[in-house]
């Protein structure tokens, strides 16, 4: 009995082996089936996700295929009453409408985890799911009460971008377009009243914006309309975004209908500074820290430091912005294609430089723009010329019109929207209080030193031409993370509608009602009445564009007097080094491009050998002195064969 124990023991045993090793291959086939089946599953994310992509992009597209052919449309009618943007703007609202309420839902609800034990959020996380390992990015903060609307539409999320999509691709050709294709000729006859208007008018506009809108947080807080904190330097950062202006739709307007140049080239100078001085003013306030326990409180050394701050990422953008525009030197004449790939990546390089340092990009390639057209351009071959004109101005138009399509459609699909009605009408109320503070008081201070005043009709207009656009979107979009950013931003969106659409279209009218002459030719000086600016001839722009032609266009162009008729005799051997061999060549040919620069007739005079030219065109003997104040003018072989 005691040998028949174990036997009977173990009998038992051979079918559990057997039906255990049936149940391991039953779960290896099933574990390796529901791996396959978990790859599939993620294939077929991934080829969805590609699809939604491909869709969002096409879908920017076809706005924009839209906006062109309704813009011939307009052209064709000659119909004036809204501008290309507006256009864009308003397909974006469409099709952000049907990306709102036309499509369903495609993802399930997200799930919330706590992690309390952590005091910061993370900008990467990865998450362990049953031995799979998952990266999760920051997207940014959700407030308790709003943790159910998270958006579930992936079609919506895939067209929201990344705000620093604006700033590093969208933005540069925009800004780079408005310093190379600058009319050099107005703009400095009037560079004086255009300094006034960008620095201190966009500073004084800032500080009584952010004033006014700090006492509309009061009077919100008071009437129980303020959920969340909105500090003082929060409105001085509203006041730095929203005095950005854009006044595109009333600049190509008056290029259209060949406006006073004069008016032309203050608004445009103003609104392209403009630009540069909000956002360095943004920064300076951002980087406003108070020492102490409350970090809101005014601080005189914060403050100095902010100004500090102010000067010098201006200066230093400005700086690093004409250097390399002046260092842009391409030796590639007999292949266009590579020179002008070669030109385009040394100026988008500009803004990214700028911002991997710490400065901003979007001086940088202003200056960089402008210095690239004073000097590169002249290097390069006749075939690049135009090429570069041609890319920087359909990359501007593109991008612009991108811009304002994502406008509209952001409207309706960007998730963090606080609108709020006594914000939204103080800020109406704010910004047009502001724009008032300047203009009319520094017209008023720029006129003690005139004879020919800035009429009050110049001074209407340009109180009316103060649009927000493209800058203050990209600026307010840049950072929406706290309940008063948002705010901001949707109220930033509401204003750049407003002011494009109901100020754009009442351009045309606004010129006739007040008499401001058009159709005027760009070349030809404005008849000296109380309509028209002074030009301001200053001694020290004068000396600068004496200097520049004489001694910088001869060793950095191929254009100017050469060195050896400019320098003292001494220098003879600097002088041949440093001169380009074509400036000899062309002696004859004067730059036309530098007859921008001229100011007023007879006030500069050109020499060459013995013969001295004034910029009415009368010649006569001269006694060759290498240190005379040389200019430049356009005149033809005759005059200069005398």
């Amino acid at each position: 009995p005691r040998g028949r124990r174990p036997l009977r023991r173990r009998l038992p045993l051979l079918p559990l082996l057997l039906l255990a090793a049936g149940g391991l291959r039953a779960a290896e086939r099933s574990g390796g089936s529901s791996s396959a089946m978990e790859e599939l599953a993620t294939e077929k994310e991934a080829e969805e996700s590609h699809r939604q992509d491909s869709v969002s992009l096409l879908t920017f597209i076809l706005l924009l295929t839209l906006t062109i052919l309704t813009i011939w449309l307009f052209k064709h009618r000659r119909v004036r009453f809204l501008h290309e943007t507006g256009l864009a703007m308003i397909y974006g609202l469409i099709v952000g409408v049907i990306l709102r309420y036309g499509t369903p839902s495609t993802s399930g609800h997200d799930k919330p985890f706590s992690c309390s034990q952590e005091d910061r959020p993370f900008t990467t996380l990865l998450v362990n799911v049953s031995g799979k390992f998952f990266e999760y990015t920051l997207k940014g903060e959700i407030s308790p009460g709003k943790i159910h609307n998270v958006e579930q539409n992936d079609m919506l999320r895939k067209v929201t971008f990344d705000p620093e999509v604006f700033f590093n691709i969208l933005l540069p050709p925009i800004i780079f377009h408005a310093g190379y294709s600058l009319k050099k000729r107005h703009f400095f006859r009037n560079l004086g009243s255009i300094l006034a208007y960008a620095f201190l008018g966009t500073a004084v506009s800032c500080f009584i914006i952010g004033n006014l809108m700090y006492g509309v947080v009061k009077l919100m807080k008071l009437v129980g309309q303020l959920s969340d904190k909105f500090y003082y330097t929060d409105c001085l950062l509203f006041g730095a975004i929203i005095s950005a202006t854009d006044p595109v739709t009333v600049l190509a307007i008056f290029n259209e209908l060949h406006a006073d140049v004069d008016l032309y080239a203050v608004l445009f100078g103003e609104s392209v500074l403009n630009d540069a001085v909000a956002i360095v003013l943004s920064s300076s306030i951002v980087a406003y820290q108070p020492t102490g326990e409350n970090t809101h409180a005014f601080d005189a050394a914060a403050f100095f430091k902010s100004v500090g701050v102010f000067l010098g990422i201006f200066s230093g953008s400005f700086m690093m912005g004409a250097v390399t525009g002046v260092v842009t030197f391409t030796k590639l004449h007999c292949f266009p294609l590579l020179e002008t790939a070669l030109f385009f990546l040394m100026s988008w390089s500009t803004f990214l430089l700028a911002e991997a340092c710490g400065f901003t990009g979007v001086v940088a390639v202003l200056f960089c723009g402008i210095t690239q057209a004073h000097y590169t351009y002249n290097n390069l071959s006749v075939e690049s010329r135009s090429r570069t004109k041609q890319l920087f101005e359909v990359l501007h138009f593109l991008a612009e019109n991108f811009i304002f399509s994502y406008m509209g459609l952001a409207l309706f699909t960007f998730q963090k929207h606080i609108f709020s009605p006594v914000f939204i009408i103080g800020a109406f109320v704010a910004i047009f209080l502001g724009r008032a503070a300047h203009i009319y008081p520094l017209s008023f201070l720029l006129n003690l030193g005139r004879r020919h005043k800035i009429s009050w009709s110049f001074q209407h207009m340009m109180m009316f031409s103060g649009l927000r656009g493209a800058m203050a979107f990209a600026l307010a979009i840049r950072d929406t993370a706290t309940y008063s950013h948002q705010m901001m931003f949707s109220t930033t969106l509401l204003i750049v509608f407003f002011t494009v659409w109901i100020v754009g279209g009442g351009t045309t009218p606004m010129l006739s009602w007040l008499n401001i002459r058009v159709g005027v030719d760009p070349d030809q000086d404005p008849p000296p009445t109380n309509d028209s600016f002074q030009q301001e001839s200053a001694w020290l722009f004068r000396l600068w564009y004496s200097f520049d032609h004489n001694y910088l266009k001869p060793i950095l162009t191929h254009s100017g007097p050469p060195l050896t008729t400019t320098l003292p005799s001494w220098c003879g051997l600097i002088a041949r080094c440093l001169t380009s061999p074509q400036v000899y060549d062309n002696q004859e040919q004067l730059r036309e491009e530098d007859s921008d620069f001229i100011l007023n007739d007879g006030d500069l005079t050109v020499t060459y050998g013995d013969t001295t030219i004034t910029a009415n065109g009368s010649s006569g003997p001269h006694t060759k002195n290498p240190w005379t104040l040389l200019t430049v003018l356009v005149c033809d072989k005759q005059q200069t064969s005398n």
